[in-house]
């Protein structure tokens, strides 16, 4: 059965459980992946939903301009359904928005035009200004001002929230989602609240937005706001599409710690996802630690894909430069070589004994060693827990040649390999790895990396 449409495959995401770095937790954190829409976020739901609903009502016609001030997701929608339906697409965009995003909007046809980040929403050079001011110039054209229109709510409402409340045969307790035009989490809490109202709606904000003050007592103020650098969440503007009755707590991530967990995501939970998933994550996470009990559910919205921020949260220059990473997370297998305070590595031959090995292994204060041929080929290795666990079940083996007891050789890493890398190779069955530096052999262990990172 096919499709008609690239329209048709819109929704229907997975709810995929967070395990590692969701590790202490008491309950089970699910998270909604939003990435496998076409346009590979959430925003391809609402984006339609605006569009279908302006056509029904007439406010644009075949042939027409559709407008949009975006910080790309909403565009990227808005621009597959306008490519389906033949509309033409203009974008406005703040600045602080990353490369990729432009280029990808430019990509399937769409106008952009990029406006200043640091000026008032009033000030006519603001996208929402200069959006409002096309609608206006353009005739048969729309401005979908996705921030005060409530198709956006309406399209999470009747979509997303149904989806999760089936996908955990209604077990949910707590819902997670950043705050940005709010139409994601009033949509998606509006309908579970409907059928349970004790489920708890938790936003997600940054520093340099007001929501959360708000929240709390009520007062828009503007001391508030000030530039902040994540992507997709936190405003300085309270959109039609935020109804603070429904949210229980809004909690602040910074950009650094949305940053760090964005990437943590795709290394370790295999989510190549953007910089405001990062946010959601650390902030529901944060809140789980004190809140959650063990049997509750709680699910968490990823609106995107890592490809919109290649060129900051996923590259290392960009993460140094802004101070978002440690020193430590860039020291490669070489540096890790030139600190240790002996470099000269201890090998075994495949015809020396076990024997051989324990001495070896006393004399160097080591617990493993690789196995080496007279022409310097590394077939093997043999460690502490391997020659004890031989001894164990055959005290008799202790002259017996390595070569019948030892393990596969330890991988190699290239000189330039990240010690986030070099980390993921170790472990109980694999202590070490070994690098060809200047044509010698050399080896780092467990015991070398901690060094590196306590120093």
């Amino acid at each position: 059965m096919w499709l008609n449409n690239i329209l048709e495959t819109i929704g229907n995401t997975p709810l995929i459980k967070l395990n590692t770095v969701a590790a202490g937790i008491k309950g089970t954190i699910l998270v909604k992946v939003e990435y496998f829409n076409p346009g590979q976020s959430i925003k391809d739901r609402m984006a339609v939903k605006m569009l279908e609903d302006a056509e029904k009502s007439g406010k644009i016609r075949p042939g027409g301009t559709i407008i949009e001030s975006t910080s790309g997701n909403t565009g990227m929608g808005l621009a597959l359904a306008a490519a389906i339906k033949g509309y033409r697409c203009i974008f406005t965009m703040a600045d602080k928005q990353s490369k990729e995003k432009i280029d990808i909007l430019r990509s399937v046809g769409a106008e952009v035009i990029v406006c200043p980040t640091n000026v008032e929403p009033e000030d006519p050079r603001s996208y929402y200004s200069t959006a409002r001011r096309l609608e206006q110039e353009i005739p048969n054209s729309i401005w979908m001002n996705q921030y005060d229109n409530m198709s956006n709510t309406a399209a999470h409402y009747e979509t997303t929230g149904p989806e999760i409340w089936n996908q955990t045969e209604g077990r949910i307790t707590h819902f997670v989602a950043g705050m940005g035009t709010c139409g994601t989490i009033c949509g998606i809490s509006q309908y579970l609240k409907t059928h349970n109202p004790n489920i708890k709606a938790i936003g997600i904000d940054t520093y340099g937005s007001v929501f959360k003050k708000l929240h709390e007592t009520g007062v828009f103020d503007e001391t508030e706001i000030y530039p902040y650098l994540t992507e997709g969440i936190g405003e300085d503007i309270v959109p039609a599409n935020c109804n603070m009755s429904i949210i229980d707590k809004i909690i602040k991530v910074t950009d650094k710690d949305a940053a760090l967990m964005t990437r943590k995501l795709a290394r370790i939970e295999g989510l190549f996802v953007g910089w405001s998933c990062g946010s959601a994550v650390h902030g529901a996470l944060e809140y789980a630690k004190e809140h959650l009990k063990p049997n509750d559910v709680m699910v968490i919205i990823l609106p995107d894909h890592g490809t919109r921020y290649l060129g900051k949260v996923y590259n290392d220059i960009w993460m140094k430069d802004h101070n978002f990473v440690e020193e430590g997370s860039f020291v490669t297998a070489e540096q890790i070589i030139a600190q240790k305070k002996n470099t000269e590595i201890a090998i075994l031959s495949p015809n020396q004994t076990l024997s051989d090995a324990i001495k070896l292994m006393r004399e160097n204060n080591i617990s493993q060693l690789p196995v080496i041929t007279s022409d310097n080929r590394v077939v093997g290795s043999i460690t502490e827990s391997r020659v004890l666990n031989t001894m164990i079940d055959n005290p008799g083996m202790k002259e017996s040649s390595v070569s019948t007891v030892m393990s596969d050789p330890f991988p190699y890493v290239l000189a330039s390999t990240r010690i986030d890398a070099i980390s993921k190779l170790i472990n109980k069955s694999n202590p070490a790895v070994l690098v060809q530096l200047n044509g010698k052999l050399e080896i780092i262990t467990e015991f070398d990396l901690i060094q590196i990172l306590a120093s």
